[in-house]
């Protein structure tokens, strides 16, 4: 049946839904890349709560959504921003999260990487306040048995002066870990907060203290997860990484490119747009560990202008188009967010973001996700 969406302008246009979904089946793990998922949370939609409150998870569907990322032979990055640390899930329902999603991953035989941040602060922090909430964070993930991934903090970038303290913080960090980590640069399009990270808002002066923490433990970095959303940068990063130190994407605008690479590399990838992309992108890495780059770009390349939409500006918004797509798949059964981040997109921006899904083929069942997207029109006063 014909629905009705709401364009940018306010008209309504007719739009015929696919009834068929893209064949997509479970697989084994990759052999050419090493990919994860961050991974939403699922709110209880029950809970009687404010904004301001505490988060309220439904952790039998928070879980039963990492089953099915892993199930199709991605790992999941656990409790990152795309699982709204810091707007919304604060960090007591962040470590119970780690927790619940490491002891799953070890029963699925899983991969799991899990944020390591200092969101604990809820105030003005000095250095040493600031080390000692990472390494409680720290403790958490190590002692859950998960990979640790060091997050951009924003109590770090309020206190340090310069580029020194984030080498201290760094080093310091780095040389108490246990096994090597992930070291996070999240740039200010998805955290103003974050602005000058490293030391600097000249990306040059940052991307060269960034290296020096990592050239002085090498040993201790598995790799490094970019978020600028700049490609050249991140290509020009990853060809002067120690050897052995991977580059993750997280470039949710031009991850075919550089996941597919060059004759002088690839990323890896670790990217909030295969939340909704997981049996996708998974289908597209297997045609990849083949040596068959045309054929995953073909899968994944028409992927790029549904991740663009979700991603656009304000850019730390993508989570509540996220969400808006597991609950159009079936992997929950309601549109609602921990603090209330269900209203931060438009319809017409939900809309557009449902055409480009339902496009693609990546709902499991089409009707549903059609009868779902009818009730959300109706609820918004679109009654045709």
């Amino acid at each position: 049946m014909t629905l009705h969406l709401p364009d940018a302008h306010g008209a309504l246009r007719a739009y015929e839904p696919r009834t068929e979904p893209l064949a997509l089946t479970p697989g084994a793990p990759f052999t050419s890349r090493r990919v994860f998922s961050a991974a939403h949370v699922v709110a209880d939609p029950y809970a009687d709560t404010t904004p301001d409150s505490p988060a309220a998870v439904d952790w039998d569907a928070t879980v039963a959504f990492r089953r099915h990322l892993w199930s199709h032979g991605l790992g999941v990055a656990e409790a990152m921003d795309t699982a709204q640390r810091g707007m919304g899930l604060d960090w007591a329902g962040a470590a119970e999260l780690i927790r619940r999603s490491a002891a799953e991953a070890k029963a699925a035989g899983g991969r799991i990487a899990c944020g390591v941040g200092t969101d604990q602060l809820t105030g003005p922090a000095n250095l040493t306040e600031v080390r000692a909430a990472y390494e409680e964070q720290l403790a958490v993930v190590e002692e859950s048995g998960a990979q640790a991934i060091l997050m951009a903090s924003r109590a770090l970038a309020a206190a340090a002066r310069g580029p020194e303290d984030y080498l201290e913080v760094y080093g310091h960090l780095l040389r108490q870990a246990a096994e090597p980590v992930i070291l996070h640069w999240l740039g200010p399009m998805f955290d103003p907060a974050l602005e000058g990270y490293w030391g600097s808002s000249d990306l040059d002066a940052a991307t060269d203290t960034f290296l020096d923490v990592i050239a002085a433990h090498p040993d201790k970095v598995d790799g490094i997860k970019v978020s600028l959303l700049d490609a050249q940068r991140e290509i020009d990063l990853r060809r002067r990484l120690p050897k052995g130190v991977r580059c993750y994407t997280g470039d949710d605008f031009h991850y075919p490119e550089l996941i597919a690479g060059d004759e002088q590399g690839f990323s890896h990838a670790l990217l909030g747009i295969f939340d909704p992309l997981g049996p996708l992108a998974a289908q597209a890495v297997r045609v990849l560990d083949t040596g068959d780059r045309e054929g995953f770009r073909a899968l994944l390349d028409p992927t790029v202008e549904l991740s663009r939409h979700l991603f656009q500006a304000p850019t730390r918004f993508y989570k509540t188009g996220v969400v808006f797509l597991a609950w159009l798949a079936g992997h929950q059964s309601h549109f609602t967010m921990v603090g209330g981040l269900q209203s931060a997109r438009s319809l017409p921006h939900f809309a557009r973001a449902y055409e480009l899904a339902d496009t693609l083929g990546l709902f499991p069942d089409p009707k549903r996700a059609e009868e779902r997207m009818r009730n959300l029109l109706s609820l918004y006063g679109v009654d045709r």
